[in-house]
């Protein structure tokens, strides 16, 4: 099943080798492209493991991982133009709930899944880590139930051995 040029909708980043940074916060930076399965649901995963931002207080910079799951429907987040929305974060100036908040926004204007989570594993900052969880089910979707539950179920994962 091969993609034709259509399928790709605006899609500019992938396979451009003159990449370039964006060192502040840009969602224009995200691009899509048609999921050639929408009558199907399944999970599309991406982990970041070297997100940085800044603490909009002291300008400091916070690490941490980002990890998005979400349920496609007729758009899709193409990776490269992802790692480049993140990146941007750089020199963003935000808490780390704000952050995961904004991702978590941006993703669903850009792409409406039936159902998305944006989860940020931050490294302790002053003796804490902080966990942010943030998720959205589309109304009718057929996940608002499981949207509510993982919101609750995500507060065992830092509690168990080994997790993430």
């Amino acid at each position: 099943m091969t993609r034709s040029e259509e399928d790709f909708g605006t899609v500019s980043l992938l396979g451009n080798q003159g990449t370039k940074y964006a060192y502040d916060y840009n969602p224009e930076l995200l691009e899509v492209f048609i999921n050639k399965h929408p009558e199907r649901d399944y999970m599309v995963t991406f982990d970041c493991p070297e997100f940085t931002t800044l603490c909009p207080k002291t300008g400091q910079p916070d690490f941490g991982r980002i990890f998005i799951n979400y349920i496609p429907d007729e758009r899709m987040v193409e990776s490269k133009s992802l790692k480049l929305y993140l990146f941007s974060f750089r020199n963003h100036g935000d808490f780390h709930e704000d952050v995961v908040n904004i991702i978590l926004n941006d993703l669903v204007e850009l792409m409406d899944p039936k159902y998305i989570e944006v989860y940020g594993r931050f490294n302790p900052r002053g003796g804490i880590c902080i966990y942010p969880f943030a998720n959205h089910a589309r109304e009718n979707s057929g996940y608002e139930e499981i949207a509510s539950r993982r919101r609750f179920d995500q507060l065992a994962w830092e509690t168990q051995e080994g997790r993430r």
